[in-house]
């Protein structure tokens, strides 16, 4: 196994539907531009309340990618 460097970013996700869904869009549009992505965490979880009932769930992932 060689040694890496990561660069770490924070990010920010939202989904109507649930955490997971929020999860998968923000790792799904960093993946649009910043390659070699290799693991991530969530920092921050909060939502939307709309009429007493859950809007939006948003989170804060710390997302590492090797540099080259």
């Amino acid at each position: 196994m060689s040694d890496h460097v990561y660069k770490l970013i924070e990010i920010a996700g939202s989904s109507s539907t649930g955490t997971d869904d929020a999860i998968r869009n923000a790792i799904a549009k960093a993946s649009e531009s910043v390659r070699n992505m290799d693991w991530y965490e969530v920092i921050e979880s909060r939502g939307h309340i709309e009429d007493g009932r859950i809007a939006h769930f948003q989170v804060v992932v710390k997302i590492g990618f090797r540099l080259e």
